[in-house]
């Protein structure tokens, strides 16, 4: 306590001549020190259990925030390894299919070639003709090779796809349109 009272005189009187007005009284009783003391130690034995729920209620919350924080990140993650995986297949059926159209396109060049050779002295006047009409041929058959895969590759995703469930909801539906044209 003798420590306190001369760090308090040591700080009243360091600068006495620049400011006479600031002094420090010792007289406890006449400062009203220890009431207060006991003030401010009742308010931080109040305030410290108020503060403190508050602090553990706001730290349950932000526990709760990180943990939702956390499972959408992992949701997001399993949401995106999927969609590579999507992306992956669809790449590989993509590359199947334009390999399977540049063998057609192939062996349907080769044999217009070959068809064209033996022809070649009969027809030279009609060449150019021919070749267009290859071409167009080509590029007819070529579509009609997509078509009919994409077609194939659609009709077995919606087999896939298609349920008993959703065949009798769709069944239902085109009865229940149909129920006034009859």
């Amino acid at each position: 306590m003798e420590n306190y009272m001369q760090v308090f005189n040591i700080i009243a009187n360091l600068d006495t001549n620049v400011n006479q007005a600031i002094s420090f009284n010792t007289d406890f009783l006449e400062a009203n020190v220890i009431n207060i003391l006991l003030l401010l130690s009742g308010l931080i034995y109040v305030l410290k259990e108020f503060l403190g729920s508050i602090l553990v209620t706001r730290q349950e919350k932000v526990l709760l925030a990180i943990q939702e924080s956390e499972e959408r990140l992992r949701q997001a993650n399993l949401r995106l390894s999927e969609s590579e995986k999507q992306l992956a297949q669809t790449q590989i059926v993509i590359t199947q299919i334009v390999k399977e159209a540049e063998v057609t396109a192939q062996k349907v060049r080769q044999s217009i070639l070959d068809q064209g050779k033996a022809d070649v002295d009969k027809l030279i006047s009609a060449s150019k003709a021919s070749i267009a009409t290859a071409e167009i041929q080509i590029k007819q058959q070529i579509q009609l090779q997509i078509t009919s895969l994409a077609i194939k590759r659609v009709t077995i995703q919606l087999q896939n796809q298609i349920t008993p469930v959703l065949q009798t909801k769709i069944i239902d539906n085109n009865i229940a349109q149909l129920g006034g044209n009859l």
